[in-house]
């Protein structure tokens, strides 16, 4: 395994160092709604995904990309690639006056898919892990446009800096919205249905996080309930993680990698 650490403080430096850590996850379920309340990413899933079906695919595959791109061989990051840009394909549409226009291969669409993985991993991070240096953050936020540019998207729209991304982050979050057809996909993918038992048991703690780890305007488009206490409740749980981690031997910590990594071929 590439890029391995002695000890949970250790500076984080790219997004090799920061993708294995397993506790990342929590913060899954808020990437993909994020994602979804982009209009044209959520027409385009609500059209081309059943997530009645197989709840966890886009799940598995998110996962599979993220740490072939981060930790994988080049032969991985290649068959990665070639997966998601061949199922990006036929994901597209001219729109109409009931649904936006789509096309999984725009750049737009694919900075904001990457924007939220970044967001996402840093804002759980930041919850169970000390503060990195501001130059640290830098370089970990600088190698996370790879998650963008590995599908097309010109290195030049990833923003140059956090503090470029800060304004552009807020600047898309003012144009999300939840409608009914995706908040009907976000109800398939948190039921999970017909996932198998093990994830359905974890569900309710699933639904937890991502409501309480979602932007809360982004919480009340999704029609999610927070109160002080369920906050209160988020906060106890990932001081308590943050104790974990630290005495979680890192095998553990990055098994889901090395489970996704065994599964993508050479």
């Amino acid at each position: 395994m590439k890029h391995e650490t002695t000890n949970a403080a250790t500076a984080l430096k790219t997004l090799a160092d920061m993708a294995p850590e397993a506790v990342l996850l929590a913060g899954a379920g808020r990437a993909i709604l994020l994602q979804l309340a982009y209009p044209a990413v959520g027409y385009g899933v609500a059209d081309h995904s059943s997530f009645s079906a197989d709840p966890l695919r886009r799940l598995h595959g998110t996962l599979s990309y993220i740490y072939a791109l981060s930790n994988g061989t080049p032969a991985q990051r290649k068959s990665v690639q070639r997966q998601v840009q061949r199922a990006h394909l036929p994901v597209k549409s001219g729109g109409s006056p009931e649904a936006p226009a789509y096309n999984a291969s725009d750049p737009q669409q694919q900075l904001w898919v990457a924007a939220t993985l970044y967001d996402s991993a840093c804002q759980v991070h930041e919850l169970v892990f000390p503060s990195l240096a501001d130059d640290d953050a830098e370089s970990v936020y600088r190698s996370y446009a790879v998650l963008g540019t590995a599908l097309g998207m010109p290195a030049h729209l990833w923003p140059a800096s956090r503090a470029e991304f800060a304004t552009y982050w807020d600047e898309q979050l003012a144009t999300l919205s939840v409608d009914q057809t995706v908040a009907n996909v976000a109800a398939q993918l948190l039921a999970a249905a017909n996932a198998p038992r093990w994830a359905r048991v974890l569900m309710p703690l699933a639904r937890f996080l991502t409501a309480g780890l979602l932007p809360p305007q982004v919480r009340d488009m999704y029609g999610f309930a927070w109160t002080p206490g369920k906050e209160r409740m988020l906060r106890g749980l990932f001081k308590l993680v943050s104790v974990l981690v630290k005495i979680t031997p890192y095998g553990i910590r990055r098994a889901p990698m090395r489970y996704y990594l065994r599964r993508i071929p050479e």
